[in-house]
């Protein structure tokens, strides 16, 4: 499991391409429309290897947003779905106080007013590409 440093701001899938002698990384708009970077910023990349080698022609499909009507979701897409309700384990905090837990495939989900050890119920509000934001609607007051 990758360890989630807390100076992540952005974590998300993209393909190297090349463009005149140059390779690009492009960032998703929507990584700029929920503020996690801004266009006139620099930032520090990490590049993790991908889990297959058919990583990229998954990101591509994953763009175009199929929908789920086969109730179990493609490997490049998120394993959650918005209003979904599910327990999760909030594993450490970020940088803006709000509690990080991990679902299948490391996928982020992001819930405020929750600390590491708390295994709150969570209803997922917003969900994007790598990460959902969700709050919580039982808390389990038990913690580390």
């Amino acid at each position: 499991m990758v360890e989630i440093p807390r100076s992540l701001r952005s974590l998300f899938s993209a393909p190297i391409e090349e463009r005149d002698g140059t390779y690009i990384v492009e960032v998703p708009s929507s990584e700029v429309n929920h503020e996690a970077v801004s266009a006139d910023e620099t930032y520090r990349v990490a590049i993790l290897e991908s889990p297959s080698s058919t990583e990229s022609s998954m990101q591509q499909e994953s763009q175009q947003r199929p929908s789920r009507e086969s109730g179990s979701p493609a490997p490049s897409e998120p394993p959650v779905d918005e209003g979904e309700v599910r327990d999760v384990t909030i594993e450490t905090v970020g940088d803006q106080g709000d509690g990080i837990a991990k679902v299948e495939r490391g996928y982020v989900v992001i819930v405020p007013d929750a600390q590491p050890g708390d295994e709150p119920t969570v209803e997922i509000e917003q969900v994007q590409e790598n990460v959902a934001f969700a709050s919580i609607v039982d808390s389990d007051q038990r913690s580390l």
